[in-house]
C-alpha cells in the first residue's frame, strides 16, 4: 500500500470501516463489502450514480477513464475534489454519498 492510500485512511477515520485492496493495478476502496471509491496513480476517485453525478460535474471533476483496445472506458467514478484530501470531515461527508451510491448500484430487491 502506498502513501497516499495509507493517507486517505488516517482520513476516513471519520468514516467508519473503509478498507483498501489492490487491484486492476490501482486500489479499491470499499466499506461493507462495496468498493466505493478508487486509486489510480496518487487520484482519488468516487462512486457517482444519477443522484451525485450533478455534484461533481459541477465542480469540473473528471470520471475515471483507461483505455482498451483503442476505447476509450469510462467507469461510474469522479475524481475527488482536491480540497477534501486534506480534510477528514469533507471526505467523510464525500465517501459517504459515494459509498450511498454503491449501495443503490448493488443488485437485489429495491436496487
Amino acid at each position: 500500500m502506498n502513501d497516499f492510500v495509507r493517507h486517505l485512511l488516517d482520513l476516513f477515520e471519520e468514516f467508519e470501516g473503509v478498507s483498501a485492496r489492490r487491484m486492476f493495478g490501482g486500489t479499491g476502496l470499499f466499506r461493507d463489502g462495496l468498493m466505493f471509491g478508487l486509486v489510480h496513480d496518487d487520484t482519488l476517485y468516487f462512486k457517482v450514480d444519477d443522484r451525485n453525478r450533478a455534484e461533481y460535474e459541477a465542480r469540473g471533476l473528471p470520471p475515471f477513464q483507461y483505455e482498451k483496445k483503442g476505447r476509450t472506458i469510462a467507469l461510474s467514478y469522479h475524481q475527488a475534489p482536491e480540497d477534501a484530501l486534506d480534510d477528514a470531515d469533507m471526505l467523510a461527508a464525500w465517501a459517504r454519498r459515494a459509498w450511498e451510491a454503491a449501495v443503490r448500484a448493488r443488485p437485489g430487491p429495491g436496487n
